[in-house]
């Protein structure tokens, strides 16, 4: 049927030192590489990893949607 379109829903969790941004890119531009027809990414959660007291990582949950290719 034309005009029509399916997209499938993935969780992807991007972790960084620096920020919870930087964490969520890092998850985006690294699926990036493996899926093509990425379209929306909708942060779900952002946590972090803490050591001794300290906050060593930022980890963020991602919900990505890209274009399902009928074969």
């Amino acid at each position: 049927m034309a005009g029509t379109s399916v997209y499938k829903i993935i969780e992807l969790v991007g972790v960084s030192k620096k920020s919870w941004e930087d964490a969520a890119k890092n998850a985006v531009e690294t699926t990036s590489k493996s899926l093509k027809d990425l379209r929306i990414a909708e942060v779900t959660k952002m946590d972090m990893q803490i050591e001794k007291g300290k906050v060593v990582a930022y980890r963020t949950r991602v919900s990505v949607s890209f274009k399902y290719r009928q074969k």
